[in-house]
């Protein structure tokens, strides 16, 4: 093997080597994100901590809220991750662009229903007069959930501009790299609302 042999071959895999640098580099920043996103989050769980019994005689959470209701909205939270899973894993190893499209939608469909079903609880609590200005106890609440929702758009919009690249790109190492990246903010969300199930409607309804 000559020394221009060897020359080129080493040309042609730098652009390889500086994308995957570059990956690498995105990757370890994104982490970086969640970690100050799971910090803001936990600022805002301590704050509802200390205002969740600040009902200035108005309702407590035991009195505001239908766990079946919430318990369909979790439920529905938890199998949008088991789809995006799925994506991911026909993205990374199957390298079926139909499927991952297919899953991507239904996760979603998912997403927007799961807002869906917390707007219309908001609806429904500023209807009956308890919005966030009630009480301490409803501040904390909308803020805490709120913040979560919004987080949940955020992870949609996202979501549909991938679609759209999948879709007129097909499964490249650039995509496949989106959908990793998106992912670990979707199952993030998911366990924040895990959190926010236990501390704030399960523990409230006790």
């Amino acid at each position: 093997m000559t020394t221009e042999t060897l020359t080129h071959q080493k040309e042609s895999l730098r652009p390889r080597r500086e994308s995957a640098d570059s990956e690498s580099k995105a990757l370890f920043g994104f982490w970086i994100y969640i970690m100050s996103d799971a910090l803001l989050f936990a600022s805002i769980f301590a704050t509802y901590a200390v205002l969740q019994n600040n009902t200035f005689g108005g309702p407590s959470a035991r009195e505001l809220f239908s766990m079946p209701f919430v318990l369909t909205e979790t439920l529905i939270l938890l199998v949008s991750s088991f789809t995006f899973g799925l994506a991911s894993l026909y993205a990374h190893h199957h390298n079926s662009k139909n499927k991952v499209l297919a899953w991507l939608l239904v996760t979603f469909l998912l997403g927007v229903a799961f807002l869906a079903m917390e707007a219309t609880e908001f609806t429904k609590l500023f209807q009956e007069g308890n919005s966030w200005q009630r009480s301490g106890f409803l501040s904390g609440f909308f803020t805490l959930v709120g913040t979560h929702g919004l987080h949940v758009t955020a992870g949609l919009i996202w979501m549909s501009g991938l679609i759209v690249q999948v879709w007129r790109r097909g499964i490249t190492t650039t995509t496949i790299g989106k959908v990793g990246t998106l992912g670990l903010f979707w199952h993030f969300l998911d366990i924040v609302w895990i959190f926010i199930f236990t501390f704030v409607y399960l523990i409230g309804a006790i």
